[in-house]
This record gives C-alpha cells, structure tokens and sequence, in this order.
C-alpha cells in the first residue's frame, strides 16, 4: 500500500497541473476561434444570415479546435508546472525526502493517459458528428441567395442570365436602394432597361420572390420583331417582382453522406472492411479471366463465377465490438443509427480494368486507415507531450513564460508538419499507415524518454537553466562550421 505522503504529493503535483491545463485549453481555443470568426464573419454576414446561424457556425467549429488544443494543453500544463517546481527548488526538497524522480512523474504521466483517453472520446465520438452538422450547414448556406451581397456601383447578377440589377447606394439594413438600373433580358423577344431615383426591396415571407419598389423612374424597351421601334415609359412607382430568388436558408433533414473525418473508427473499419472485399473481389474477377481464357483455348466450359456479397456491418477491431455490444445492451436504437454512406462501386469501377480497380481500393483503404491512425495518434500525443516536457521543464526551470510558449510552439509545429506529410505519405501508399501517422509519436517518445533518464541520474536534478542555457543547448546539437 502506497504511503500517505506519495498520495498527498501526487494530489498536489495533479493540481499544480489542472490550473494551468484548464487555462491553455481556454486560451488556445479562444485565439484559434476568434481567427476563425476574423476569416468567416464577413462571408457569414454577407449571406443575410439570422444571427442564431451564425452563431451555430462558430459552437460547430469548436469541436475541431478543441482536437487540436488538448495536446497542446498538456504541453503548456507540464512545461509550466514542472518549470516552476524545479524554479522553487521543489524537485530537489521532494529528492532529499526520499521522493524517488519515479514517484514524481507517475501522477503527471496517468494524468496524461487520462487527457489522452478524454481525446481519443472527443475525436472519436464528438468530433465526426460536428464535423458532419458543420459541412452540412456550409453547404446550405452556400446555396443561399441573399440580398445583402448586392456590392454598390457594380452590375449584380440577381437572376443568373435574365436579371441584372446596379444601384449607386445600397442600405443594408433598410434595403434602400439609391440611383437605380435594372437590366431584364428574361424575355427573349425583348429588352428593357429600368432606371429609377430610389427604391427599395422586400422578400414575400416565404423567401422565394424579391420585390423591388422603384420610385420615380423608366422604361425603356425594344422588342426584337421591331428593332426601329423603342418605347419609354414614365412612371412615380413601378413594383417589379423577381421570382425565385431564393433567399431563405433551407436546412438539409437527412444528409446521408458522410466524409472520412465525419465517421467514426468503427465507420472507417466498415469502409476499409469494404475496400477490402473489393480488392479481393478484383483480383478474383482477373484470375477468372485468365482462366476462362485457358479453357476456351482449350475448348473446355467455362467456370462458374462465385461471387460474394460484401459484410456491411463487418467490424475489425475489438474497440468496435465492445462498443457495439455495449450500444445493444445500453441504447439499441442509437447503435444502428449512423449509417455509412461512401461512394458506391457501380457500373463505372466495374468497368475498369481488374488491376485499376485493386488500386482505387487499396487506395480508399488507406485513406480511411491513415484517419483511424491519425485519431489515435492525436490522442496518444497528450502522452508524448507529457514525456517531452517533463525534463526539459526540470532541465531549464528558469524559462518562464517564454519556454513555455516557444517550446511548446517549436514542438506543435514540428509535431503537426510531421504529421501532414505522413498523411501524404500514407494516402498514396508510399508508407503503410500506422507508420505514416506514428513517426512523430515515436521521435518525439524517444527524445522524451531520454531525456527523463537524464534528468533521473544521480545529481541531475533542476538546475536553475534559463532560454539563455535552452540556447547553448540547442547550438551545441548544430554543427560547427570549420
């Protein structure tokens, strides 16, 4: 049984680390948030939307963020905690009580295991779903036609072909229009070109229809059976109707369709479980062939084909079969909900060649295995990140503020390049996809763990570095120059 003081110190050591954990997560979520409403908000506000839409746009994205910061936050959480220990002599009183550099890692490193299982739920469970309501909504908003996008002095395409409309001053929030034309091609037997003083518009409520009032204007038009003849017409106020237009926002009920990034592991192994069979099936299809061609030349009755269906609700892993049975047993309903919906092999694979097929497959295979790893590889960071900062933290205590924030960008940049290009490698088949995804768990797990044996040597204990001794260290590993 574990002494009470090894208990007490790892409560504090777990506190001395959830305050700085729960602030990096804010921070860095708030700053990575606020630049995607800096790049969004415009385009939002531009499309007329009601303000609820916009808002849900911006609670769909935090989930994506929130992804990216939780190993971040373990990061900035260890860095700080342990910097500030070893700045206060902490580390070296905790060594000459008899407190082993085991016993101080421990707690921080299950705190880690606990911040990783946390994401691998959040990127596993919360993620896919908020990731499809988001594209979901994007798409909705994409074919939305609203007024507000009217841009002042320019000849605006309202109708795409038939109606064209320019006004000189265009007031957004009353609909006001000021110097107008209107150009009307909808009629193929004639031309008109509406000018007016003012006017303003108006939608009928169910969004459909767009109707200008003009005030103080007129109406010049030529028809096409008499090209001498032109007509104009005065006119104090001419109501000109625009149908469908299309300016309310239709929200789409059942989007069947859903991406990589918005399925869960056990969706992607059905998909991958898929691709399988149709690789298998396809190299079947070309031993068939060869083998009908030997037997005609032979003169010998084709063999009869054995086709198989494929297992849609096949499941690979042994995560996916435990959390099936647990769904039948706690919520049957919710675990045949989600349906996977990915791009049919129909007539158009089937007709290409056998060895083109194999290849789409393989290809979509590792597609969907390079994101079942990269979740997992994401999650298992909040650990390596953890091992990675532990003894630098311990190594230079006096860093401060500015070790915190610079290695903890130097390690995310370096961490999330590797990442990137692995994805690239993975996808077109170049590395196999736990390689692609793990390479930079691995490094950056190997520097860690060498650096906690150096830290745990006799004698090795904080001793006082601060960035100017982080800098020494760094060019020491760079090579002189002669």
């Amino acid at each position: 049984m574990a002494r009470p003081t090894v208990r007490i110190l790892s409560r504090y050591l777990v506190r001395q680390h959830l305050a700085p954990l729960v602030f990096a997560v804010a921070a860095l979520t708030s700053l990575m948030l606020l630049n995607q409403i800096a790049k969004q908000f415009g385009n939002l506000i531009g499309k007329g939307l009601p303000g609820h839409v916009i808002v849900e746009v911006f609670v769909l994205s935090i989930p994506f963020i929130v992804a990216v910061t939780l190993p971040m936050a373990v990061l900035v959480a260890v860095l700080y905690a342990f910097s500030r220990l070893g700045a206060d002599n902490e580390i070296t009183a905790m060594k000459a009580n008899g407190i082993s550099v085991g016993q101080i890692f421990k707690p921080v490193l299950i705190g880690a295991v606990v911040m990783a299982m946390l994401s691998f739920f959040w990127n596993d469970q919360v993620l896919p779903r908020s990731n499809h309501r988001l594209r979901s909504l994007l798409t909705d908003i994409q074919r939305k036609k609203p007024s507000f996008t009217l841009r002042e002095q320019v000849i605006n395409e309202v109708l795409a072909g038939q109606f064209f409309l320019r006004a000189a001053r265009i007031d957004g929030a009353t609909n006001r229009l000021k110097d107008v034309s209107i150009y009307d091609l909808g009629d193929v037997e004639r031309r008109r070109v509406i000018t007016a003083d003012s006017g303003r518009m108006a939608y009928t409520p169910g969004g459909q229809d767009l109707y200008l009032t003009l005030l103080d204007g007129e109406i010049r038009e030529v028809k096409r059976t008499e090209p001498t003849h032109f007509d104009r017409t005065f006119f104090a106020t001419n109501v000109i109707r625009v149908p469908g237009v299309g300016n309310s926002l239709e929200r789409t009920i059942n989007d069947t369709y859903r991406g990589d990034r918005e399925l869960t592991i056990c969706g992607m192994e059905r998909v991958v479980a898929k691709a399988r069979w149709e690789a298998r099936q396809a190299r079947l299809a070309a031993r068939q062939a060869v083998l009908d061609d030997l037997r005609h030349a032979a003169a010998l009755a084709s063999l009869p084909r054995t086709d198989s269906a494929p297992d849609s609700t096949a499941v690979v892993s042994v995560y996916c079969r435990a959390l099936r049975q647990a769904g039948r047993l706690l919520a049957p309903k919710e675990a045949n909900a989600a349906t996977v919906a990915t791009q049919a092999s129909g007539s158009d694979e089937a007709a290409q060649p056998e060895d083109q097929r194999v290849h789409t497959a393989r290809l979509r295979e590792a597609s969907y295995m390079v994101e079942i790893q990269k979740k997992l590889a994401i999650s298992a960071a909040c650990v390596v990140f953890a091992i990675v900062g532990i003894p630098v933290a311990l190594r230079f205590p006096r860093g401060g503020v500015g070790l915190v924030l610079g290695m903890s960008l130097a390690v995310y940049t370096i961490y999330y390049v590797g990442l990137i290009a692995g994805e690239d490698l993975g996808d077109g088949l170049i590395l196999s996809p736990f390689l692609s995804m793990w390479i930079p768990n691995l490094i950056f797990t190997t520097l860690g763990l060498v650096g906690l044996w150096l830290v745990r040597r006799e004698g090795s204990t904080a001793h006082g570095g601060d960035l100017a001794d982080l800098r020494n260290a760094l060019l020491r590993w760079l090579p002189r120059r002669s």
